[in-house]
């Protein structure tokens, strides 16, 4: 390790003191969360700088630097199973009514998919007056090792039906599900959560003698489920200057200015989606700016970590904290807004690639039966994308070859993948948040 590399460590080591003194009563998490952000960029770059912009030698660097975000999310991903298990048990038994439950799941699923079509429609109008596509696109090893690597996961979406996609969300095997081994893990386990909790409540009604102890075990096992949640969440700052360190350090420049069309339609597609994110808000009657600023620390960890998964401990917490959202809610929302109707990966994203492809195999991309077959394969491969993770890989898998597209585009746009990726992610997490504020806004009664 050259002196450069022992540098950067101890600056890094420093930033993490300046984060650390920071932690006042009157300092909230968002401001400390934006602070961290802004440091990791300037480190990110700085790091680039006194490297020389050499990404090899940076790395022994980022070896140490990336320990903070990688220890932080491997914490949540560590609560994620007990988290979901445990308030959708303690918020079923609460309900009063039973029904209030399918109504929940129903305007929840429901707000996804739709603004899952909206976010499709939106990928396509982008990406046409960009005036994108694939022809003349040219990669080199790393793409062809992709494409490769495409063809050999396509036999798990081939031939994938909607019924097929329910089946795989059904628990065959609780205690495997608890470790996460499926794709569809965090659903099954949402599921069999509803209906345990299902059968408490049944119990407590049938035997009063058991009533109280039911609610008060699994409220107190909540409440200490949630504190350790708290404990975690206060570790946010450093895990964000790590990881937003990761990514600035590690982004190669020249990469992302060869394709950087794309990359600013993506973002311009994404903003008008946290848009139309907030449109709906304000039409049922909510405060889009209120929202956002409540959930930012959310949307931060999600762009940095780009994963919609890691980020459910802390889109519940939020949603139940701040934005006064029903337990059962915002548990539904942030799990199924994990893995169905994701508006950035399985929306946009498919949906530019598909108008890009269009081209290349002799299809006018403007053409209205083209656009309506496609807002209508996105829609329904929205659940699919579930049932056999992956996230925008899959999307592109499921979307590409039903439209009778080629799936090498989705390899040629590896070297940017990283940074549309964290956009989409946050996406993804701001409309998983906005049905849950959405459906707690309608629905109130058996909550």
């Amino acid at each position: 390790m050259s002196m450069l590399n022992v540098l950067g460590i101890i600056i890094f080591v420093g930033l993490l003191y300046a984060l650390y003194k920071l932690r006042k009563p009157d300092t909230s998490l968002a401001k400390q969360v934006f602070i961290a952000l802004a440091m990791g960029v300037v480190f990110g770059l700085f790091l680039q700088i006194l490297h020389g912009g050499n990404i090899d030698e940076i790395r022994p660097t980022l070896t140490w630097t990336d320990l903070p975000g990688d220890i932080y999310v491997a914490l949540l991903r560590m609560i994620i199973i007990p988290l979901v298990l445990v308030t959708m048990i303690a918020a079923v038994v609460r309900l009063h009514e039973v029904a209030a439950l399918g109504k929940i799941g129903g305007s929840v699923i429901g707000i996804l998919v739709f603004t899952t079509m909206i976010a499709a429609i939106v990928g396509i109008v982008v990406t046409n007056l960009f005036g994108l596509t694939a022809e003349g696109m040219v990669g080199g090893a790393r793409e062809a090792a992709r494409v490769e690597f495409l063809e050999s996961r396509a036999p798990m979406v081939e031939g994938l039906t909607f019924a097929q996609v329910i089946v795989n969300f059904i628990p065959t095997n609780i205690f495997r599900d608890l470790t996460e081994a499926r794709s569809t893990s965090i659903i099954a386990v949402v599921i069999f959560g509803m209906l345990f909790g299902l059968a408490a409540l049944l119990v407590s009604r049938e035997k009063p003698e058991y009533s109280d102890r039911i609610k008060g075990g699994t409220e107190t096992v909540q409440a200490i489920v949630m504190r350790l949640v708290k404990m975690i969440m206060g570790l946010t700052p450093y895990g964000i200057l790590s990881l937003v360190t990761y990514v600035v350090a590690g982004s190669n420049g020249s990469d992302i200015l060869n394709l950087i069309g794309f990359v600013v339609a993506s973002y311009v597609a994404l903003a008008i989606m946290f848009g139309v994110h907030g449109l709906l808000l304000s039409l049922t009657g909510n405060n889009p700016a209120e929202f956002y600023r409540k959930i930012w620390p959310v949307l931060t960890f999600a762009f940095a970590t780009r994963s919609s998964a890691a980020t459910i401990p802390l889109n519940i917490r939020t949603q139940v904290d701040e934005l006064k959202v029903p337990p059962s809610i915002a548990s539904l929302s942030a799990s199924f807004g994990a893995t169905i109707g994701q508006n950035g990966c399985a929306g946009i994203y498919p949906a530019m690639l598909a108008v890009m492809a269009a081209p290349t195999v002799g299809i006018n991309p403007m053409d209205i039966g083209f656009i309506l077959s496609l807002i209508g394969i996105i829609t329904i491969s929205s659940f699919g994308v579930a049932g056999v993770g992956g996230g925008a890989t899959f999307a592109a898998l499921i979307v590409l070859p039903a439209m009778g597209l080629p799936v090498e585009l989705a390899a040629l746009l590896i070297s940017i993948e990283p940074l549309i990726d964290m956009g989409r992610t946050a996406l993804n997490v701001s409309g998983a948040m906005t049905s849950g504020k959405i459906t707690s806004t309608f629905i109130k009664e058996g909550v």
